[in-house]
Parts: C-alpha cells; structure tokens; sequence
C-alpha cells in the first residue's frame, strides 16, 4: 500500500523541482524529504530520483508515479470536500492569502464576519503577493487567495484553479501637492512622461503593468524609487520625489503634501478570489467568499 504522505512528498518535488523547495512547500526539512522518498523507493522497488548535478531529478518512473500522485491527492481534495458538504457545517481550519492592500482593505471585515458567523472555524491568513499566492493555492498551502490583475494587463491563472470576482478597484495618481497639474480634475498618464515615478519593486506584478502601460503610451519611464508599501510610496511623493499609481483599496489616509487626481481613461483593477476547483463544495471555503463578496461591496 502507498503511503500518502510519501505521495505528497514526491508530488512536492515534481511541482517544485528541487529537495530545498520541496521542502518548504511542505514546511519539512530538505532530510525529511530525502527520508519519505528512500521509504517510497523501498516501497515501489525502483528509483525514483537521480543525480542531477548538485540536485536531483524525477526518473521515468518517479514521472510516472508523480502524474499519479497528483491524481491522488486531487481525488483526496475532493473527498475530503465531499464530506465537509455532506455534514454541512462550517469546521476546522481555512487559510487565506491576499496582496496587502487587499488584506488592509478586505480582511478586516471578512474575518470578523467569518468569526461571527462561524465561530468553530479557525482562519489563518497570510500577506503574499498575486503570483505567489496562486502557487501557493496550486499546491495546497493556501485555501483560497485573493489576487488582482489590472484592465490591460491579466495576470494567468494555472489550470485547476477557480476564480471569482470581487470587485474592480480605480486607481489615481498621487503627485506632490505643488506639481503643476495638482489641480486638475483628472489626467492621463503620458501627462508626466518627464516626471520621475515611484513603482513597486521590480519583478513584482504590479511593476511590470506600470513599465508595460506607460511604454504602450510612448513613455519609457524614470523610475526612481521602489517601494512595496503604499504608504512608503506617498510618503515618497509627500517628499516632493515623484509621482505614482496608487490604486484605492487599503490606500488609507493620504499624507499632507500629497494630491490625488483620477486618471481620465479609468486605470482598473480587478480583485478577485482564487481555490482549487477540486475544493469547491468546501463548506469553509464557501463560507470565506460569501465574507470576501460582503466585505468586498462594503467597499
């Protein structure tokens, strides 16, 4: 009889790649991994990993016994959901992901909801970025994910996943409060073409929709200073450094010194919830996204 857990292992190292990974997807050490996959192997009777260099790599058969794995742990998904929807009730443990301004400006009033409503369910939550909290739902370390694309620019979501909206969320530019057009009722974003930019850090989502739009206007943008929090970024432009987008959900209050002016061709954001589609009748899971679309219209 294959053992589960050794399954889950092996799964973790055909999705991650490599021991070290693995073994942080699992929250295990690299030595924990390396022990299950000797007990799979001495199981099967065959070799499931090879040098790789200084890693490792899937055999043939470690492939084949993979592609099962995840067929396993998908149908344990689903049994496990099955049985939570046949008793009905809203137990045990859920765990939520969302990119901070979507925790500031959502979890609040969704997790005190989930609290009132469902107070035998444990709810853990976790402040990640869009991409990685996709991955992190993919391989079961979160239940469900709040993540965000913009109107010209989707971000992908894997296969296996459901998504729903939330909400769309506008955006402004934030500018010092003696720029020249801080009086303006709105603006467009080739407006400040010779204007430094404060950005989110490079590498991140967000990053590349502000480098991909202002190029698709004919601007290359300055971009002098990054920061991943909001309220560094208007604390950065209160300073006199530059402009930025900053989107209205979790925006909080504005620093003195700084004006917001709409962008005249609506700058968007869509925020929406992402699980795993083999979860679905999930009763927890259920219950965090009626909290989710409460709080969402709230805002």
């Amino acid at each position: 009889m294959l053992n589960l857990e050794r399954l889950r292992t092996l799964d973790a190292l055909a999705r991650h790649g490599s021991v070290s990974a693995a073994a942080d997807g699992l929250h295990v050490t690299t030595s924990a991994v390396s022990q299950q996959m000797a007990k799979l192997e001495r199981e099967v009777g065959q070799q499931l990993l090879a040098k790789n260099g200084r890693g490792v790599r899937l055999t043939d058969a470690g492939r084949l016994l993979a592609d099962h794995a995840a067929r396993i742990l998908s149908q344990v998904e689903l049994a496990q959901a099955d049985i939570e929807a046949q008793r009905g009730q809203v137990v045990g443990e859920v765990r939520l992901g969302a990119f901070p301004t979507a925790a500031r400006g959502l979890f609040p009033a969704a997790l005190t909801t989930l609290r009132a409503d469902h107070p035998d369910l444990r709810v853990r939550t976790s402040e990640l970025e869009p991409e990685y909290a996709l991955r992190q739902v993919l391989r079961g370390d979160l239940d469900l994910a709040v993540a965000l694309d913009w109107s010209n620019k989707r971000l992908p979501v894997p296969g296996g996943l459901t998504r729903e909206p939330l909400l769309d969320d506008a955006a402004d530019v934030a500018m010092p409060a003696d720029h020249p057009l801080a009086g303006r009722g709105d603006v467009d974003l080739e407006d400040f073409a010779d204007d430094d930019w404060v950005s989110w850090p490079e590498g991140e989502f967000c990053y590349e929709w502000l480098v991909f739009t202002l190029r698709a206007k004919g601007i290359e943008p300055r971009i002098a200073h990054l920061a991943g929090e909001h309220h560094t970024q208007l604390a950065l432009i209160a300073a006199g450094l530059g402009v930025c987008v900053t989107p209205r959900l979790g925006r909080g209050p504005v620093p003195d010194g700084v004006r917001l002016v709409p962008v005249r061709q609506k700058v968007r954001r869509h925020i929406y919830a992402v699980w795993r589609t083999d979860a679905d009748r999930r009763p927890s899971i259920r219950a965090a996204l009626a909290a989710l679309r409460s709080a969402a219209a709230s805002v």
